[in-house]
């Protein structure tokens, strides 16, 4: 141990940048800028100083005794326990310079290599936070971005981001590549033979880019299941059950927004299904069997990529599915009923939407809970 006196010389490397205290018995010698200067002018001071370096330990880099030529006492390695350093007989200025020059670069490289292993930790985080779910969904957006923007206005990617940072804090990935999964085949979906619905005038808006109010008549369902987990309401016994609910919300909207999509491109004959009235394409509630057929297909698959996912169990992709058609006819009897009539015009598309995704949603949780009572 050191023994007392009146000051003290010690110099303390942190992270390979050196921090000196040069006692008033050395003589003047030239320092880097990051150095500073710090003195214990007491035995107190001193014991209090080394009771903290067994909480701390510092390395010295391989340049540092060429600073102690002239000092008339051994540097020491600050650790539990003290070493003496050999002092070099020479001091090489720029040999010196050139050492710390690549000690401060592999200090950055090192903070950066920190900074990435922080990032990913957070990632990681199981089960997910609201810190790790908003910066999965930043990177993955990021990455994204010519991808969304395909199928998305500004305001949309917007509000996707939202709903992204939510499914992920409440379903973890798996929650969060379902939705991708929708968002992919649904923006395809609406892509096809898109010149043609443009001069029949039945195209979507912007090129089908979606905005907030489209993302938000997709996802309401979705989103209040992900509150209901998030909040634990209902607990462990009703946490399936949101979580089958959030499923088929999005099965119930892809295969809508398939088989309409698929209908207006291909369909050969499209009528009404509350008259079975032949209608053009593009009519709210017409129903075409080619696109019916391709949004049962398209909630088929997305409810086996939330079973190969562990969202849904196998029993419960036959749920979604045919809570989804059972939503989507519903959906075009309120489209052929009421949308665009007198005294319904506030009934939008995305109002519909809401309406549709609820009530798959809905639909999904009663069956499952009518098969838990008859199979108790």
């Amino acid at each position: 141990m050191l023994e007392p006196r009146n000051e003290i010389e010690i110099i303390i490397v942190i992270h390979k940048r050196i921090i000196k205290e040069v006692t008033s018995s050395s003589s003047n010698v030239f320092f880097p800028q990051s150095c500073f200067t710090l003195t214990l002018t007491n035995s107190n001071n001193i014991q209090n100083f080394m009771a903290h370096l067994t909480l701390h330990s510092f390395t010295f880099p391989s340049s540092l005794p060429f600073l102690f030529q002239h000092l008339q006492h051994k540097p020491y390695f600050l650790s539990p326990k003290l070493t003496p350093l050999s002092p070099t007989k020479t001091l090489n200025p720029i040999v010196l310079r050139k050492k710390l020059h690549n000690n401060m670069h592999s200090s950055r490289v090192s903070s950066f290599q920190d900074a990435v292993g922080g990032a990913m930790a957070i990632v990681q985080s199981s089960p997910a936070t609201w810190q790790s779910s908003l910066l999965s969904n930043l990177l993955i957006f990021l990455l994204g971005s010519p991808l969304l923007v395909t199928g998305l206005s500004f305001s949309g990617i917007v509000a996707a981001f939202l709903l992204g940072t939510l499914t992920w804090r409440a379903f973890g990935s798996s929650g969060f590549l379902l939705v991708a999964t929708y968002f992919i085949i649904g923006t395809a979906a609406t892509k096809v033979k898109m010149a043609q619905k443009m001069e029949q005038g039945i195209a979507e808006k912007k090129k089908g880019r979606r905005g907030p109010g489209s993302v938000i008549g997709s996802s309401a369902a979705g989103c209040i299941c992900a509150f209901l987990t998030i909040f634990g309401v209902g607990g462990a016994a009703f946490s399936q059950l949101w979580r089958l609910g959030f499923v088929a919300s999005f099965c119930t909207k892809l295969s809508d927004t398939v088989s309409s999509e698929i209908g207006k491109a291909y369909g050969k004959t499209t009528y009404l299904v509350t008259t079975f009235k032949v209608v053009p394409r593009g009519t709210e509630g017409a129903v075409s069997v080619e696109g019916s057929l391709a949004g049962i297909l398209a909630s088929v698959a997305l409810a086996f990529v939330s079973f190969l996912l562990g969202e849904v169990g196998s029993h419960e992709v036959i749920i979604c599915i045919l809570a989804s058609q059972f939503a989507n006819l519903g959906e075009s009897i309120i489209g052929a009923a009421l949308q665009e009539k007198e005294g319904f015009r506030w009934l939008n598309n995305d109002l519909v939407n809401i309406i549709n995704i609820s009530m798959g949603s809905i639909i999904a949780v009663l069956m499952q809970q009518a098969l838990q009572n008859f199979n108790p």
